[in-house]
């Protein structure tokens, strides 16, 4: 996620999503409920239970809290903060890539000293990146910084965020569309963001504080 990131980025691979790939999914996760649910233990669940159950394996939310607080702060919707914390890490935050990108906004060292930079900060250690609040702060602050960039593109600041800024110049800047991104796993990255941002703001409107 360096402005300087090339080609070779290639962080994570990824299988081109099909609707079969995604009943596979959904099979295997309703079994894994079922497991869990069963064995002998009985358990009162109601449909909302359930389908919380399915939601939070399916489409993990954490740290809804900070993520508020950095769009509030950010300017930025609170549903794309979250589409791009699950296409970089799944909201896991022991994430690390083979380029050593970090956490949950996979936030490359050498990135992270350029927003402390830009930032103001003077006290950054890259241990920091490790620390939700820090990375998402981080994260957030880059994704406005791409937008500011790129004229409030969202095409561009997202492939900007995968393949860098020097690719996206290349590739048309503020004009970038989807059909313009050279790199697959770029666009694919693109597509699948701006596809899970409205289901974090459909499935956690009030969660992600798009709703009272």
């Amino acid at each position: 996620m360096s402005p300087t990131r090339t080609a070779t980025r290639g962080l994570r691979s990824r299988l081109p999503t099909s609707q079969r790939a995604r009943s596979r999914r959904r099979r295997w996760t309703l079994l894994l409920v079922a497991a869990l649910l069963g064995g002998g233990v009985a358990i009162a669940i109601t449909q909302i239970d359930f389908e919380k159950a399915i939601r939070e394996l399916t489409l993990p939310l954490r740290h809804d809290d900070i993520i508020r607080q950095q769009a509030a702060q950010k300017d930025l919707d609170p549903a794309l903060i979250a589409a791009v914390i699950y296409e970089e890490s799944k909201f896991r935050e022991d994430q690390r890539s083979s380029a050593g990108a970090l956490g949950l906004m996979q936030i490359t060292p050498r990135t992270a000293h350029v927003i402390a930079h830009l930032s103001g900060g003077t006290q950054f250690v890259t241990g920091d990146l490790s620390d939700p609040e820090i990375n998402i702060s981080y994260g957030s602050y880059y994704l406005r910084y791409l937008l500011q960039r790129y004229g409030g593109n969202e095409v561009a600041a997202l492939a900007a965020y995968n393949a860098g800024t020097g690719n996206v110049d290349e590739w048309g800047g503020s004009d970038l569309d989807l059909d313009s991104i050279r790199f697959p796993e770029t666009r694919s990255y693109v597509e699948d963001v701006l596809a899970k941002r409205p289901e974090y703001a459909d499935k956690y409107a009030q969660d992600l504080g798009l709703r009272g």
